[in-house]
């Protein structure tokens, strides 16, 4: 209970508000404006859900805390993706590059990470660590709360860790970053689970496959499958559909799970 207790003043005390960015201008009836419902939401909801506060740079040493290897299993997330040497990689909510030097050691030489955010601080501590350990297939990218700022059709695979729930303008980036992908390319989310209460985050940082699978229904995405072999996280992946999977069915239930796992932010 402690840990818990931890975890969730921990993430509460980080998350900002940016409010201004909330309530600009937007089209009428997708998004509504009310009061917060938890400690972690904006109050600004979208297709039934709160979205989230944003975490701010301040929280960048959370995000390289330890005790993600255990809570979340990066490199069980890693061989789940099945990234070739060679791939490019676009690692929306990048943080502090987390996963994006991780990604960078998949791809190699020949491939590139797109390390995507939307805050100066997060990218100038990539860029160090980038100089510091000499890497150079990272590309940092300051995208906006509604663009990410990616070349059209110019990513092999798209990759929001812990993110999606805190896009100020979820429709309007999804748009953007589906125009990013290769035809075929592949969106992956990996949100905290939160037809689990035992997960111990903010609520509005948590998502059910039911509603990632609702939000995405208005886009050319194909749903390819749900993986839930992680300790905390949904790995749920789509693929930008073209003729050839306008009508291919997602995996069953059944089919979901550990043996998948060879066949397939921050």
């Amino acid at each position: 209970m402690k840990r818990l207790l931890r975890i969730v003043n921990v993430l509460a005390i980080l998350l900002l508000a940016p409010l201004v960015v909330l309530l600009r201008a937007e089209p009428p009836g997708r998004y509504t404006v009310g009061t917060p419902t938890d400690p972690g939401g904006s109050g600004k909801f979208y297709m039934g859900r709160e979205i989230s506060l944003v975490m701010g740079h301040q929280g960048a040493g959370w995000l390289e805390r330890p005790e993600r290897e255990k809570e979340e299993q990066p490199k069980k997330l890693l061989q789940m993706l099945s990234i070739k040497p060679g791939m490019v990689v676009a690692d929306i909510g990048a943080g502090s590059g987390y996963y994006s030097f991780r990604l960078a050691e998949k791809v190699g030489a020949k491939g590139k990470v797109l390390a995507v955010d939307i805050q100066k601080e997060m990218l100038d501590i990539i860029r160090q660590r980038m100089k510091k350990n000499k890497v150079e297939n990272i590309e940092p990218i300051l995208g906006t709360d509604a663009d990410p700022k990616l070349p059209a059709s110019s990513v092999d695979l798209v990759l929001l860790v812990d993110v999606y729930h805190e896009f100020a303008f979820p429709y309007e980036m999804t748009e953007a970053l589906i125009k990013a992908l290769k035809p075929g390319g592949r969106m992956v989310f990996v949100e905290f689970r939160r037809e689990d209460e035992k997960v111990p985050i903010l609520l509005a940082h948590k998502m059910t496959e039911k509603q990632v699978l609702a939000e995405m229904a208005p886009h050319p995405l194909q749903h390819v499958k749900t993986i839930e072999s992680l300790p905390w996280q949904h790995v749920i992946i789509f693929e930008k559909k073209t003729n050839k999977t306008e009508n291919k069915p997602a995996r069953s239930a059944s089919q979901r799970g550990p043996s998948l796992v060879g066949a397939v932010g921050r």
